[in-house]
């Protein structure tokens, strides 16, 4: 009986799989990814070449370019033998072996669909020759199509062949995830090379408008350090296809044909450049110095706008004012570009080319109401975009501070992804993460545990300023327990770089979000009317990103040390009202001083801010004076590390603490003080 059963069960498998129809996204032409592929000897690369007609399939494999061999299958797919004749004798996996087919001589070959037509099997017998003569080997090809990936796989099992060393290629579509990548010069200078950058990044801005074309590497001392770890993941584990460009003349030549004209910037006057990344925008255009003309009209191109001497002797206000009346009706009313950060002869416009892209408006007005023309427009413009929209780039660091920018953005309902120089936006906003990628976080917490408080100092480690400038490719990550500021906003932003940062998690990285919003806001100065939509959107990241554990900064009213970054309790309620499944929060950047615990949730203040410039000695004594202080057990510290800091270091001076401390992950950490919050509880109180 259980033979008769097995048999029938034989039977209906082998029936269905015959009796299966392939998937018509089969069809068209494949082309290897080689870093991720079997090597080929010789010719070093292979094209497929599907057609699906009814039963029949037609299999065309190309190995090799100019010096190359082609073979055609063409089959019934029903699981019965079809007989094809060799024609030559070249053995294309493996020309460097002394084995050759046997021209004149048959293959017998079943092919058949797997039940969900995703999977082409063909089973083939046929007499190879060796230096002994002939010997007949059986061949097992798969060629197996993930749908939600658009990636074939390709896997040869020989009879002759050890299993542990199967024949295996990667293929995407033709035409598909090719770009080009270029290393981008330390060039910032007004009077230097900038212009050659600035041209570069615009170019990226524009031709990238088509699909994600042109990546850049920048230098290893750019404030955002990952993007040569970003290409290694789009190269390695995306499937990417990149082509190296040299030089600015070939980028131009290469991808002219996606631009519309060029911008001229007045070198005399640094806004004028600002200005004239708007108008690229919004005329899909490349910007250029007086020098770089002749390489535009070269490729073709023609002049759209010119800014020279327009602006010489005028202030920023007017330069703006002229720029708000000539393009901001034509601009994005959903993000705005705040190109700051170094000033005078120095320019570092990394986020210019996402500006470009999404046809924002540029600018680097002050926010400080005592400068009060720049003040005004800075308010007018903030105001007439959408409510709880994108600021992105950076403050000036000659006209104002961090506090005063973000502060007027949260006047508005706004939120700021920041810096200046946050690269390749272009580029990463169009990488969607993998299909079915689950963004997972390394949670500690097990409900199944009984997590005892003990006398002792709990210590845990936040690292500052989100992933990207911090130290994730730094010394030491993954040695200690240790918690990152995930931008949230990056899961429809850049979710394959928030991918890359997920698949590289250790066990010891454990992601928190931030800052105060979906974005970085300060709470007491938004409208309270914004806050619920606000904080609904953030906690909705949070979930998506699988975090519980939300952080806040409040510096509107000034730092730690001269200011008063405390909370209010009805700013603190929002928190716990809007994300219900929050374990706990963190609050402050340096040292800060609201408390709170609710239903065993703490809201903790920071205790210590590590400064990349103290000693490892102070450190340690800083930390047991804290200790000292707080003498009550157990005592819970939360240290903030300044992103300059690698986790080496950090490692270094916990070690040096002794006994009575204990490091915990983030999470245990919230769930301890829960248990038996030591901390008093405090907000902030008005007179």
């Amino acid at each position: 009986m259980k033979s008769i059963v097995l048999r029938t069960w034989l039977w209906f498998f082998v029936a269905t799989s015959v009796l299966a129809a392939g998937n018509s996204a089969f069809n068209g032409e494949w082309v290897l990814v080689p870093q991720k592929s079997t090597e080929i000897d010789l010719y070093g690369s292979l094209e497929l070449s599907f057609t699906l007609a009814g039963d029949r399939v037609t299999v065309i494999e190309k190995w090799g370019g100019n010096r190359s061999f082609a073979d055609t299958l063409n089959l019934k797919a029903d699981g019965s033998t079809n007989r094809l004749a060799f024609r030559d004798r070249v053995w294309p996996t493996n020309v460097f072996m002394g084995i050759a087919l046997n021209p004149g001589t048959e293959r017998k070959i079943k092919a058949y669909w797997s039940a969900d037509g995703n999977t082409l099997t063909l089973d083939s017998d046929y007499p190879l020759r060796g230096s002994q003569g002939l010997r007949t080997v059986s061949s097992k090809h798969r060629y197996q199509l993930n749908p939600q990936t658009g990636i074939l796989r390709y896997r040869i099992d020989r009879s002759t062949r050890p299993d542990a060393a199967p024949i295996e290629y990667v293929l995407k579509r033709k035409g598909t995830r090719e770009a080009f990548v270029m290393q981008l010069a330390d060039e910032w200078q007004v009077e230097g090379k900038l212009d050659e950058n600035a041209f570069l990044i615009s170019l990226q801005g524009v031709a990238n408008s088509q699909g994600p074309t042109l990546y850049f590497i920048y230098p290893p001392n750019w404030a955002f350090n990952y993007t040569p770890a970003i290409y290694d993941f789009y190269h390695n584990e995306r499937h990417y296809t990149f082509t190296r460009l040299n030089s600015k003349e070939e980028a131009i030549d290469r991808l002219k044909d996606r631009v519309q004209g060029y911008v001229v910037w007045d070198p005399q006057v640094r806004t004028s450049l600002i200005v004239a990344f708007t108008a690229a925008g919004l005329e899909r255009a490349v910007v250029v110095s007086p020098r770089l003309i002749p390489l535009a009209e070269k490729a073709g191109l023609k002049k759209v706008e010119d800014l020279r001497n327009i602006f010489v002797g005028k202030s920023d206000y007017e330069i703006y004012s002229w720029a708000y009346d000539r393009y901001w009706p034509r601009c994005n009313k959903e993000l705005i570009i705040w190109l700051g950060g170094e000033y005078g002869d120095v320019m570092k416009p990394g986020v210019a080319d996402w500006g470009i892209y999404k046809k924002a408006f540029f600018n680097d007005l002050s926010s400080v109401e005592s400068d009060t023309l720049e003040y005004g427009l800075a308010r007018k413009l903030l105001g007439e975009m959408t409510p709880m929209s994108l600021v992105m780039g950076w403050h000036s660091y000659k006209k104002d501070k961090e506090r005063d920018h973000v502060k007027l953005t949260s006047n508005f309902g706004h939120t700021v992804e920041g810096l200046h120089t946050l690269p390749n936006m272009s580029f990463n906003s169009q990488v969607p993460a993998t299909p079915g990628f689950q963004f997972r976080n390394n949670h500690h917490l097990r409900p199944d545990s009984t997590y005892k408080v003990e006398k002792k100092v709990y210590i845990t480690c936040v690292q500052t300023d989100g992933l990207g400038i911090g130290a994730w490719t730094k010394p030491g990550r993954g040695e200690i327990p240790y918690a990152w500021e995930v931008i949230m906003n990056y899961h429809w932003l850049a979710p394959a770089v928030i991918e890359f940062w997920y698949s590289q998690a250790t066990p010891n990285d454990y992601f928190i979000g931030c800052l105060s919003g979906p974005g970085y806001m300060y709470p007491k100065a938004v409208p309270p009317k914004f806050m619920p939509t606000l904080l609904t959107r953030a906690y909705e990241l949070m979930q998506k990103l699988d975090l519980k554990v939300f952080e806040t900064m409040d510096y509107s009213e000034g730092a730690t040390v001269e200011g008063n970054s405390d909370l209010p309790k009805e700013i603190v309620d929002f928190y716990y009202d809007a994300m219900p499944g929050a374990i706990g929060f963190v609050n402050g950047y340096a040292p800060s001083y609201t408390f709170s615990h609710r239903d065993g949730r703490p809201f903790i203040s920071y205790d210590y801010y590590l400064s990349p410039t103290r000693t490892e000695t102070d450190a340690v004594a800083d930390l047991h004076e804290l200790a000292a202080i707080n003498s009550d057990r157990p005592y819970f510290l939360l240290m903030h590390v300044r992103e300059a800091s690698d986790v080496k270091r950090v490692k270094s001076i916990l070690d040096r603490l002794g006994p009575e401390f204990q490091l915990v992950p983030l999470d245990v950490f919230l769930h301890l003080a829960g248990k038996k919050p030591t901390f008093k509880e405090r907000y902030l109180t008005r007179p």
